[in-house]
């Protein structure tokens, strides 16, 4: 729709994942960083959090993007999946016949199919999505998984990806043996205000942005503001913008338009604002 009537080669501020065009800042980069370092050591689990909408998904997709042939992996989305459910979807999710009803078997077929890979010189990567939904059986099932060796070399290594929950689930006193069994953990953190502006001006020039729309300074602020500096609000807020921008037929958005997108946005009810907040910014504005 907008990308047509300002000239771009497609909608810059998808909602869903997309590591084309992920914004490497420095917060992303850090993370990036630990998980290749943890990549290169292979072994053991790393940790990565972050609030909803603040990359972590944009992030595995990046990485995984750049795995060599040596290093097969399986994305296992998951959801308050108890032990023996979540040992069922790994076997799958490796493309193993995962109907035995037999935990040993899994466990078994499993281990065979990692020495397999270790022969032919590779090992395998596990990667759980929303893993802060996981209770401490499933877990303590992972750390388990990481025994499995060979050669004194582990066969399987595994990314813990979740929201901020993760974290205090990892160090509670029953999961001491995992926790001891991270090699790296990073936090995704919201952008700042230059960050977000960065932001912005990277996913419009990543679909052939020609400052058309001409964006005024302040609307980067605003942006920031109502976001909480979460990409994903602000790809939300900043789709919204263009939008209105199309229906008015405006080349150039400032403040008014802005403050138009963020109240129809809370009226709603598609950005944490409560009624309190959004008055006193009504009044503010007048």
């Amino acid at each position: 729709m907008y990308e047509e009537f300002y000239n771009l080669n497609e909608e810059p501020f998808r909602l869903s994942p997309d590591s084309r065009h992920c914004f490497r800042h420095p917060s992303y980069k850090k993370a990036k960083a630990y998980m290749q370092y943890a990549l290169h050591r292979g072994e053991g689990f790393v940790m990565v959090t972050g609030q909803p909408g603040t990359g972590k998904s944009t992030l595995i997709g990046d990485l995984t993007s750049d795995l060599p042939d040596s290093r097969p992996y399986a994305n296992l989305p998951c959801t308050q999946i108890e032990a023996d459910d979540l040992l069922r979807l790994v076997v799958l999710k490796f493309g193993l016949e995962g109907r035995e009803q037999n935990k040993a078997i899994l466990m078994h077929d499993l281990e065979e199919y990692f020495h397999r890979l270790r022969r032919e010189g590779k090992q395998p990567l596990l990667i759980i999505d929303e893993a802060q939904d996981l209770p401490a059986s499933a877990l303590e099932e992972l750390r388990l998984l990481t025994n499995l060796q060979q050669d004194n070399q582990p066969l399987l290594q595994i990314f813990l990806v979740g929201q901020e929950e993760l974290r205090q689930t990892v160090l509670s006193p029953g999961l001491k043996q995992l926790h001891q069994r991270i090699v790296a953990a990073c936090h995704l953190e919201p952008l700042s205000l230059e960050t977000t502006r960065e932001y912005i001006k990277h996913r419009l020039s990543q679909v052939g942005w020609l400052d058309d729309p001409l964006l005024d300074n302040k609307v980067y602020g605003y942006v920031h503001k109502f976001s909480g500096g979460v990409p994903r609000l602000i790809n939300m807020i900043c789709g919204r913008l263009l939008l209105h921008g199309m229906v008015e037929e405006l080349h150039a958005l400032g403040e008014v338009d802005i403050r138009a997108v963020v109240e129809a946005l809370a009226e709603e009810q598609l950005l944490p604002i409560n009624r309190q907040t959004q008055q006193s910014r009504k009044h503010r504005w007048l």
